[in-house]
């Protein structure tokens, strides 16, 4: 380094005293003892410049580090490798070796976290997927198509005179449409539901059925529904008409909860492992499906009130077992007034029909019952599942408050079904609101030509039924009769919205208030239906 400086410092000292000629300048003179002191100052300054770079620190050059290990980690846990046949002896050391310090295997220790923090995340996100979701206006279309025909074979006189009091006559075979349901029903944002339902089974005087809008997901309530919507009394009316055994509802059902939809403001609410489920609920006692509504100041009204549950469910068999126990209670205030001609009808009055669509006019009535100041309907319920076969019982009491118009009254009825699938199937029930579901046949029924000449198809489900059903509407000075009901049938599931069924019904009155002389009276009745629901 030093002997570099100095020859440049030589070489730039030349470079000054020559021109580029290569002579020196005419006037330049520089004598002995002027380049004696340039390369005294140039050796000075070299010397400045080793004293520097010896002072300056050395840094020892970077030691080679070894090349780090790194662990191998495989590209599935091993047990997807061993299930895949894809490990060698290589693999399997590795594995071994890849364990945490208690000996189980650390990728699959990561793997399980990962997967578990993957469905933690997926469900979250599900989550906010559903609720953005249920803040858009959704509008689902929605009926039902109930065909029915009708056969009275053999009835009494007696049976005549109950069908027609003012004229007496058998009751007409006859083929109607029992059903025909239009709906629409929705979400609106954020937690509000709506439904409208129409039936046009006579096309004359379209009916209400469902109306009503409500909120879901509210404290204390859950879900809060307000307009026309039914009663919670009876299972089987809570039932839908679409997934219903039998052709019509049991007498005691019908005479205590005619109809079952009123306009009232109800809640709804299940437990959070939705082994119970509730409603409760005021309501206007007047039916206002051909009406749109009330009009007068008699202010009759029903509580009502429901608890049901299915303390023991077979969550392994997804439902093919189960017990299902209900009771509800209704509490009404009628006006008291059984005078036809009054702005608002006594609704302290108890009917039926036969379990057939036989007319107009209940063959069981109690009229209205004059004085009536209130009366109290409680019910129970039960039903039992074991895979094909499910049993079926309600009973319901009506005690009536007269006042000082006359002793009170009492009323009962009860009925017993069963139900037997022969393909395998079962009867599913909704535990969120304690009513049976939809059947799902293990087969549908087609029948189609096959591509090499023959026929092929499926059977469907095939189920069988039976009812024994009573009802007594007879006390003191009221005798609406009682009546006794045997019933056999069947139900053939084409596939899960559309069905046929067939009933034959025994039905035996007595007691009954004397018409055109009779009390008693006996009819065989036979009955079909072909339905589907979309």
């Amino acid at each position: 380094m030093r002997k570099f400086i100095k020859t440049a410092g030589i070489l730039l000292l030349l470079g000054t005293l020559f021109r580029p000629s290569g002579i020196l300048a005419e006037d330049t003179k520089i004598s002995s003892e002027q380049l004696e002191r340039l390369l005294n100052r140039l050796e000075q300054a070299e010397k400045r410049i080793q004293e520097l770079e010896e002072s300056k620190p050395v840094t020892p050059p970077p030691t080679p580090q070894p090349e780090p290990q790194r662990e191998t980690i495989p590209l599935l846990p091993p047990r997807l490798e061993r299930a895949a046949g894809g490990l060698d002896d290589s693999d399997e050391m590795l594995i071994n070796n890849y364990t945490d310090d208690s000996g189980s295997p650390a990728f699959e220790t990561r793997l399980s976290t990962l997967e578990e923090d993957w469905k933690k995340f997926s469900e979250s996100e599900q989550e906010k997927k559903a609720k953005d979701a249920s803040k858009a206006t959704t509008m689902k279309i929605t009926g039902r198509i109930h065909l029915d025909g009708w056969n009275f074979s053999d009835s009494t006189p007696g049976i005549a005179a109950f069908n027609n009091p003012a004229d007496p006559m058998d009751p007409e075979n006859n083929l109607e449409f029992r059903r025909l349901r239009l709906g629409f029903a929705g979400d609106i944002k954020d937690n509000m539901i709506y439904k409208l339902e129409f039936d046009f089974d006579d096309a004359n005087d379209p009916t209400i059925k469902d109306a009503y809008l409500g909120w879901n997901d509210l404290p204390v309530f859950q879900t809060l529904l307000i307009g026309n919507q039914k009663r919670p009394l009876g299972m089987d009316h809570l039932n839908s008409s679409r997934f219903n055994w039998f052709l019509e509802r049991p007498l005691v059902i019908e005479a205590f909860n005619q109809d079952a939809r009123r306009l009232g403001i109800a809640a709804y609410g299940v437990s959070e492992e939705e082994t119970w489920n509730w409603r409760y609920g005021i309501y206007e006692l007047e039916n206002i499906a051909n009406d749109s509504g009330y009009a007068g100041d008699a202010g009759q009204y029903s509580l009502n009130a429901r608890l049901a549950g299915t303390p023991w469910y077979d969550e392994t068999s997804g439902g093919r077992g189960y017990l299902h126990l209900g009771i509800a209670d209704m509490w009404a205030k009628p006006d008291g007034d059984p005078s036809a001609t009054a702005s608002n009808n006594n609704e302290a009055r108890f009917r039926t029909r036969p379990e057939a669509r036989s007319g107009s006019v209940r063959w069981l009535d109690t009229g209205a019952i004059a004085g009536a100041d209130w009366f109290n309907t409680l019910g129970l319920e039960a039903m039992l599942t074991v895979g094909s076969f499910s049993v079926v019982s309600e009973y319901q009491v009506t005690h009536v408050g007269r006042g000082a118009t006359g002793p009170d009254l009492t009323f009962e009825g009860a009925y017993v079904e069963a139900g037997y699938f022969l393909t395998g199937e079962y009867q599913p029930i909704d535990r969120r609101t304690g009513t049976i579901e939809r059947v799902k046949p293990l087969e549908n029924f087609f029948w189609v030509n096959t591509c090499d000449g023959e026929t092929g198809g499926g059977w469907g489900a095939w189920q069988v039924i039976a009812r024994y059903s009573y009802l007594d509407l007879s006390d003191g000075d009221i005798t609406g009769g009682d009546e006794r009901n045997f019933t056999a049938g069947m139900v053939w599931w084409w596939n899960s919205h559309a069905r046929m069924q067939f009933n034959y019904i025994h039905a035996q009155i007595d007691d009954r208030g004397p018409i055109d002389g009779y009390t008693d009276g006996r009819s065989d009745i036979f009955g079909v239906r072909f339905s589907v629901d979309f």
